[in-house]
Order: C-alpha cells, then sequence, then structure tokens
C-alpha cells in the first residue's frame, strides 16, 4: 500500500512538472544573438579573454532513459528534448572554436544553438520558467564571448549604434499624481483615437514620468520623428493599421534607426533576428535589413496585422509584439482571461510588458493633448528625402560619395542598414533626392568589378597627381593609364578615377548589366539607366574614356555636381 503511493505521488509529481506551464519571460521572446560584423582576422591577438564557462542548456526535467521506458510523452515533448540536446552539442563545439581562435565557425555554432533552443521554446521544453532561466544564462555567456573574440566590440565602421532610450524605464514604476487622474479622464472622453485609450494607475504613472523628469525623453523623440514620420503613417494607413501605432516605435526606440537593445533586438522597430527573418529582413555581411526604417516599418505593420488578426484586442497584439505571441497565448490558456489588464493584475505576461503597453498609452494620450503637456511647438526634424538606386554591383559608399559630392555622415544616415561601408550587388541604396542620374553617368566610368574599392577624386588647387596617388596609395603609371592621360597632368577640378585596392573582402560579386532609380512619392514606373558591364580584369587597370568639356578641352574622366 505504502509503495503504490509512493509510486503514484512520484507519477504526480512528473505530470505537474511536465503540465507546469509558466510564460516564457520577456528575454526567451526577444533574445537573439546580435548580428555584429566579423573580426578582422588578422587582428587578432594571443591575447583572448578566458571563454566564460557555458551552462549546457536543459530543462528541469530531462527525459532519462529510465523515465522513456515507464512512461509515454507527447512527441511535442520529445521534440523538445531533441533540440535542446542539439543545441548543447552545437554549444560546446562553438565553445571549443573559440579557444581555437577559429571566430566565424564559432559564431555560426553559437547562432545555430540561440536558434535550436528557440525552435525548443516553441515545442514543449518543460518547466518553462526553468528553461527560460537557463536560456537566459546560455544567451548571456555567449554574449560575453561575442564581446570578448567575435567582434562585437569593434566600432562599427559606418556609425554608431544607439542604445533604445526607453528600455531602462520598462523595468520601473511611477508614483500617480492625484490631479492627474480627473484631468486625463476628461482629456481622453473628448480624443478621438483608432487605437482604444483607457486611464488607469499604470498609464497615469507614465504621464506623470514623461510630463516631469522624462519629459526631455519625450520632446527629444517627437522631434527626431519628423524624419520618419510622413513614412510611417503612409504605412500604416496602407496597411489598414490605427496611426497611432507610430507610438509603439516610439516606445520601442526612440525613432532611432539604429537602436540596439540589450536582448538584441534592432531598428527603429526592434526585430529580434528570427522575428525580422519572418517578416523578409534579412542580414548579411554588409546589410540589415532591420535598421531600414521603410523596410522595417512595412514588416512591422504586417507584424502587428498578423498579431490583431490571432488576438482580436489591440492590447493584447500590443503585449504579444514585445513579448512574442506564445507568450501571450500561454498567458490565455492559463488564467481563462484573453484581456491584458486582467492578465496584468495576475503577473503572468513579463514585467517589460506589463509597462510596455501602458507606454503606449501615455504617450498617445499626451500627444493627442499636446498644448496640456508642453508639447505643442516642437519644431520636427525635416522629412528626410531620397531617391532609392537598385545596385547593380558591389559598391562602396566612399565611391558614391565621391561622385555625388555628399558628405558620408549624410549618406550612411540616409541608408542606417549598411553597416560596413559596402552597398552590395541588387541592395536599394537611397541617395540624395535628384541625384539619381548624377550617380549612374558616374558609375558608367568606374568597372563594375572594382566599385567596392575604386574612387573618385576632385583635384584641387595646386594639387598634382602625384599627392593624389599617394594620398590613395595608388602608383602614379596607374592614376595615369586608368584615366587614359596623355601625361601625368590633370587640371583643378578635374574629377581622377583612382584603382585604390580593396581593403575588406566584399560580398559576392554578380554581374552588373543595368541600374534603376527609384523616387519617393512617385508612381511605381522606374527611371533606367544602362550601366556598362565590365569583362575579366585586365593585367592593367582599364583606361577610362577621354571625356571633353564643352569649351573642348580634353580632360579625365569628368562628372561635374549639378
Amino acid at each position: 500500500m505504502d509503495g503504490s503511493k509512493t509510486f503514484s505521488g512520484f507519477c504526480a509529481l512528473i505530470v505537474a512538472l511536465l503540465a507546469g506551464g509558466c510564460s516564457y519571460t520577456s528575454q526567451i521572446a526577444k533574445v537573439h544573438a546580435p548580428f555584429v560584423p566579423p573580426a578582422n582576422r588578422a587582428a587578432a591577438t594571443s591575447l583572448l579573454p578566458e571563454p566564460p564557462d557555458i551552462p549546457p542548456p536543459s530543462t528541469v526535467f530531462p527525459i532519462t532513459a529510465v523515465l522513456r521506458s515507464n512512461f509515454q510523452f507527447s512527441e511535442s515533448r520529445r521534440a523538445a528534448e531533441a533540440l535542446i540536446q542539439s543545441a548543447n552539442l552545437r554549444l560546446q563545439r562553438g565553445r571549443s572554436f573559440y579557444q581555437a581562435s577559429d571566430f566565424a565557425n564559432a559564431r555560426v555554432e553559437f547562432d545555430t544553438a540561440v536558434d535550436l533552443m528557440l525552435a525548443a521554446s516553441a515545442q514543449d521544453p518543460g518547466d518553462r520558467q526553468e528553461f527560460g532561466r537557463k536560456f537566459d544564462e546560455m544567451v548571456d555567456a555567449i554574449h560575453r564571448c561575442d564581446l570578448g573574440g567575435l567582434g562585437a566590440a569593434e566600432t562599427p565602421q559606418e556609425g554608431q549604434f544607439d542604445q533604445a532610450p526607453l528600455e531602462d524605464i520598462l523595468k520601473m514604476t511611477f508614483p500617480v499624481d492625484p490631479r492627474l487622474k480627473a484631468k486625463v479622464r476628461e482629456q481622453v472622453a473628448a480624443t478621438a483615437s483608432q487605437l482604444p485609450l483607457v486611464v488607469n494607475d499604470a498609464v497615469l504613472g507614465y504621464i506623470n514620468y514623461f510630463s516631469n523628469r522624462g519629459h526631455s525623453t519625450i520632446v527629444a523623440a517627437i522631434q527626431r520623428s519628423g524624419r520618419y514620420r510622413p513614412m510611417i503613417t503612409r504605412i500604416l494607413d496602407e496597411e489598414g493599421l490605427p496611426q497611432e501605432l507610430i507610438h509603439l516605435a516610439q516606445a520601442e526606440s526612440g525613432f532611432y534607426a539604429r537602436a540596439v537593445s540589450s536582448m538584441a533586438a534592432g531598428g527603429m522597430w526592434q526585430f529580434v533576428k528570427f522575428r525580422g527573418n519572418e517578416y523578409g529582413l534579412k542580414q548579411t555581411a554588409y546589410t540589415d535589413d532591420r535598421m531600414d526604417p521603410e523596410m522595417a516599418t512595412r514588416a512591422a505593420a504586417h507584424h502587428l496585422h498578423d498579431l490583431y488578426s490571432e488576438f482580436g484586442d489591440w492590447y493584447l497584439a500590443l503585449a504579444a509584439y514585445n513579448c512574442g505571441p506564445n507568450v501571450v497565448e500561454d498567458a490565455v490558456q492559463r488564467t481563462g482571461y484573453a484581456d491584458f489588464w486582467e492578465l496584468r493584475s495576475r503577473a503572468v505576461l513579463p514585467g517589460e510588458t506589463t509597462s510596455y503597453v501602458p507606454i503606449i498609452l501615455a504617450m498617445t494620450i499626451m500627444e493627442k493633448n499636446a498644448a496640456e503637456y508642453r508639447l505643442d511647438g516642437i519644431q520636427m526634424d525635416p522629412p528626410l528625402e531620397y531617391d532609392t538606386v537598385d545596385m547593380t554591383a558591389n559598391t562602396s559608399l566612399a565611391l558614391v560619395s565621391d561622385i555625388l559630392d555628399a558628405p558620408l555622415p549624410e549618406l550612411a544616415d540616409l541608408n542606417p542598414a549598411i553597416l560596413r561601408g559596402i552597398v552590395p550587388s541588387d541592395y536599394p541604396l537611397h541617395i540624395p533626392k535628384g541625384t539619381g542620374s548624377q550617380l549612374m553617368a558616374g558609375l558608367e566610368l568606374v568597372p563594375a568589378e572594382h566599385r567596392d574599392s575604386w574612387r573618385m577624386h576632385r583635384l584641387g588647387t595646386a594639387e598634382t597627381l602625384a599627392e593624389v596617388g599617394k594620398r590613395y596609395g595608388v602608383a602614379l603609371n596607374s592614376l595615369v593609364a586608368v584615366n587614359n592621360l596623355p601625361s601625368p597632368e590633370a587640371r583643378e577640378g578635374d574629377r581622377l578615377i583612382v584603382p585604390a585596392a580593396l581593403r575588406a573582402e566584399p560580398a559576392v560579386r554578380r554581374p552588373a548589366p543595368r541600374a534603376t532609380i527609384r523616387r519617393t512619392g512617385t508612381s511605381s514606373a522606374r527611371g533606367k539607366a544602362p550601366v556598362k558591364t565590365a569583362g575579366q580584369t585586365p593585367a592593367v587597370p582599364p583606361k577610362a574614356a577621354a571625356k571633353t568639356t564643352p569649351n573642348g578641352n580634353a580632360i579625365v574622366a569628368r562628372t561635374k555636381a549639378h
């Protein structure tokens, strides 16, 4: 009898552990190994940091051989166990590569391990709370490796990344000013909004914060929003979504196009890598589509549309955007309540998510009543206007800057998704409005296979070809040959093609038959301009076609700015 009770109790414990379904933590839903440009292998030294101990990911209740032989487990549970074991193997392989200073393969193994754990989380990994804790520990350990040797500590060649400005306050609560409640209720009653608005202590706490200590934060975000507001409102309208969802981007990133969170979410709409991939935001060695404001806004609109279709409630959709739909689904299933505020009061959602929705509502209420919160009359940044050119060969931003006489910071600002100064073939490049034809004309002068390294240089006052060659590390005879000059002389204002050497390994090259220009705010018809397709690279740099000015003087290949 006692043995039967003991066995029954053991079975009950097993069932309880297998059925225990805490919601994910916010870190599970928002974590993915960050993309960073690969480190320069030549710069690696033997003084590497000791790799941190990476705990093997596992559940609290793994399926042992004894359990397999005595109990039946669901296919989902078995699949999760297999994925976790595979993740553990990839982690150990990654650590071995790391210790051998093979950072490229270490990165692949670590990324794969995280992907496998994310796949396991969609199955039945057992105790989700413990699974989430161990997953967080694993990702933190990998991140320390990343900073130590995989290249994340290196400064990106094209500008810095920004911290999401509201990330820290998501973990805080703020006092409620009792004088605000009646005032805000009156404002909401008189406010038209496609997004439902409510007034409660959580919302009032953030209104109080943004009215006082956090006022400068919200003002700075509104100023910065001017760059992207017309584009965002247009896309939200095209996708049939409430215009108030612009405040989701404000809460996520403060309208920083290159915002990166501590949990590896990136861009204005803070996509983690795997979620961005689901909506067409890809990463390469040179680009990260999550950082492109227009691409990311379209992806966010599609994601939000899908979440609202799933939950039928905007507050639950916003919560799912923050912590993942699986987390919200689990919370609803466990409690039986499909209501954000009820789930919040029962503490079944991640703490960050319980603050996230009130922040968005507070921002919406305040901006719709701007005069009441000293937000009226803010001078917004002018909207970014640009043409878009589909590049047909790997091309350096430096060459584009040379051709357009546009500062590199301006081009980088228009193209935050370009990480390392190289625009890959077939990638859309944003350039100052009205400069598309000038760029196409200039690119025609440079062989396609050299656009990732060659430069153009406008000869300055009293500047000689020898000085130009020294500046770019190019021999004088090469400058003369590639520009088809009769002698090593040129005039002030001439543009020289500079056959500079490639400084970094480019992305895969493709043929460059034709380029296209798209103008923002116009019809979809594309004006096309031919671009020369170069053949194989000769032993001597190819010569550029000689040009003449209107006065008939023979000069080097010259593209005057208009």
